[in-house]
């Protein structure tokens, strides 16, 4: 049952049918004692006799998907990504001399955790039964979860953006190409926190949520957009990162207290983090409201809602991504552009795999064809270049080869020798005789080949009309 370990280069990602995966080995990012002082612009006070060191480099966040586990919020919830990079410094703020070195790290930011019961005294608490105290600490949990987000994107804004724009660092197309409306986003939930205010009683208590929320959850659509560009966004703050000054700004703010030790893309990257935590909070909340409580049938409808809400957040991004892939496909000669892409809807699973001689193969499985492809860069733009032609999915044979019944025509930096026997393999050709094609490819690990398997057994059952294997 132990999988076997991630081996350094591969990078595979899993879109669909199921459980999106992301195996893209990211680099732990070496966090350096010392803080540093922020930018002077944003008028943070910090002293400026600090002096600045620069922080040990971050590798960027890519993909941001994540496997999960039901539904429409399972699949939602892959991207990007690794929030764990919060991180709060317990060390206390040092008093500095005129001219003198920082004697310990600037603290970063606190976000506040106080509980709801935290805000009762003995007597009050003591009113309530164990399961409401529960109840109310779970609304209080979304509650507090609003004011946070609502902070992000206002820190966003002013400590990113407004800056951004008015230094010249980037353009106002750019600008909104990577933040998307924030004008909108930020009036959104203070309408859920004014709600909430308004229905919380003389002792501290919210007496039914459930409709509130429903009237309130079909604003979240206004995020669609939003979500559907995070992968062109990402490639684009990923483009921007090359120059200079963008770099320069960046660093400086994660220097800074205000951060709280993570970077631009963690902040954008909050609002979909957010969103797939709607479903996760409502059921707990109606998990400690009794059954004959009245607003227990209010929670099941707006987690119904969210559901849906959430559903079509997925359908409308995985479209985008499937459609951003599409076109950064360059082909040799007209022939290779099968007319089938122009009907795919879905990049089911997309990664970096080899051949039999092998070479380095980056192979995109949509819902109609199976591409195979070799990464280029053309004036200073990623993309891939088609390689032979693409294989209808339904046209699509797909054999399972044993370990050892392959041998490889090539090293592969190691990790094979001339003529050993390779392990983690499968062949996929064409039924076609017109295409008279026949590809080997190699993974490094079993873990990495059984998803392959999957999800291309899925989509030919799909295409082909047959029921997939069973695994």
């Amino acid at each position: 049952s132990n999988r076997p370990l991630l081996q350094r280069g591969s990078s595979f990602t899993f879109l669909t049918p199921g459980t999106p995966w992301d195996f893209s080995l990211k680099r732990k990012r070496k966090e350096k004692e010392d803080d540093t002082v922020s930018l002077s612009s944003f008028d943070l006070k910090e002293p400026s006799s600090k002096r600045v060191r620069p922080l040990a480099k971050v590798s960027s966040l890519v993909n941001l998907i994540s496997p999960s586990k039901s539904g429409a919020v399972r699949r939602f919830g892959q991207t990007i990504q690794s929030m764990s990079l919060r991180s709060d410094s317990k060390s206390p703020g040092m008093s500095l001399k005129a001219g003198s070195k920082a004697k310990g790290p600037t603290p970063t930011k606190r976000r506040n955790s106080t509980l709801w019961s935290e805000t009762l005294d003995v007597h009050q608490k003591s009113t309530f039964s164990t399961k409401e105290i529960k109840r109310q600490e779970a609304i209080y949990e979304l509650y507090r979860g609003e004011q946070d987000l609502i902070e992000d994107l206002q820190l966003a804004r002013k400590a990113y953006h407004d800056p951004m724009l008015k230094l010249s660092i980037m353009t106002e197309e750019e600008l909104a190409h990577l933040f998307g409306d924030l004008d909108a986003y930020i009036p959104l939930h203070e309408e859920l926190l004014k709600k909430l205010d308004e229905e919380t009683g003389p002792d501290g208590t919210v007496a039914q949520i459930g409709q509130i929320v429903i009237n309130w959850l079909p604003g979240l659509n206004a995020y669609r957009g939003y979500c559907s560009n995070q992968l062109a966004a990402k490639a684009l703050l990923d483009q921007k990162k090359q120059d200079r000054r963008v770099q320069d700004f960046l660093q400086r703010c994660l220097e800074s207290p205000f951060s709280r030790k993570l970077d631009l893309w963690s902040f954008l990257d909050i609002p979909r983090s957010r969103l797939v935590k709607y479903p996760l909070l409502l059921r707990e909340i109606l998990r400690h409201t009794p059954s004959d409580h009245p607003d227990g049938a209010s929670l099941e409808k707006a987690i119904a809602i969210i559901q849906e809400v959430l559903s079509d957040i997925n359908i409308r991004k995985g479209e985008s991504e499937c459609q951003y892939y599409i076109d950064k496909l360059e082909y040799l000669y007209d022939k290779q552009r099968d007319p089938l892409i122009d009907q795919c809807k879905t990049l089911l699973c997309h990664g970096e795999l080899r051949n039999k001689s092998g070479s380095r193969l980056h192979v995109f499985l949509f819902s109609e064809l199976l591409v195979l492809t070799r990464p280029v860069t053309r004036n200073e733009r990623s993309c891939f270049q088609v390689y032979r032609q693409p294989i209808p999915v339904r046209d699509l044979a797909l054999e399972d080869l044993q370990d050892g019944d392959i041998r490889v025509g090539g090293s592969f930096r190691g990790a094979f020798t001339n003529g050993e026997k390779a392990k983690h393999v499968f062949r996929v050709s064409s039924l076609d005789p017109a295409h008279n094609q026949s590809h080997t490819l190699y993974f490094n690990d079993i873990y990495h080949k059984q998803q392959w398997l999957n999800c291309l057994r899925a989509a030919m059952a799909q295409q082909q009309g047959a029921p997939p294997k069973a695994q």
